[in-house]
């Protein structure tokens, strides 16, 4: 993956010393696989009408939190939601980097979210969703981990006292969330279920690990 810091793979996400940075991570709006219940992972299908009202409303929600700088996934649906949110907000900067890009679904991707049993019954099965943990040719959790600790490590090496906007998907989301807490993977997929345009800010008081 372009601009990976190999030495940096390993770092204890509990050892991280947090800047004075303020992040926030959008999952994107609604895109046409969202919309007919198919798994995406790389498929780079773009927003639905909806997807881009979705995007709109959210800006509104961010407008007192005076955002620095955004980040997206390359992937239409991140970058378009991003584009819409920066323009709403007047942020010129949307910067697109390739560690935001969603978890690889392997075979499973475009297939129907219903058919993952089909191929695997190796899933972590929450209140809303159901992760499917091995599936040929797919990224795994542990190395999706590694990947949001490069981006965390680095978001925090370029920037200090900025409010930053993560435009990405579901799964790395909630990995990043993972890396801010010093959790396991596990712990954050079952403790947080991200939906279209849902806005999560990294903090301590406010996004509570039971």
């Amino acid at each position: 993956m372009a601009d990976e810091v190999q030495s940096i793979c390993h770092i204890n996400a509990k050892n991280y010393q947090r800047m004075n940075n303020n992040i926030f991570i959008m999952r994107h709006g609604q895109d046409e696989d969202n919309a007919a219940g198919i798994l995406n992972g790389h498929r780079d299908t773009p927003l639905t009408e909806l997807g881009r009202q979705q995007a709109k409303i959210a800006a509104q929600k961010l407008k007192d939190n005076n955002i620095d700088i955004i980040y997206a996934s390359p992937l239409k649906r991140a970058y378009e939601t991003a584009r819409i949110v920066a323009d709403e907000l007047k942020v010129d900067e949307v910067v697109l980097d390739n560690h935001l890009i969603e978890r690889d679904f392997g075979v499973l991707t475009g297939k129907p979210v219903a058919d993952i049993l089909k191929y695997t019954d190796k899933v972590l099965k929450t209140e809303k969703i159901t992760y499917f943990l091995e599936v040929e040719g797919a990224e795994d959790f542990p190395s999706l981990l590694e990947r949001a600790k490069i981006f965390y490590s680095e978001i925090e090496q370029r920037h200090s006292n900025q409010n930053i906007l993560l435009v990405c998907h579901g799964d790395i989301g909630k990995i990043i969330r993972a890396v801010y807490h010093g959790i396991d993977w596990e712990t954050s997929l079952k403790t947080y279920y991200f939906d279209n345009t849902q806005v999560l800010e990294l903090s301590k008081d406010k996004d509570i690990i039971e």
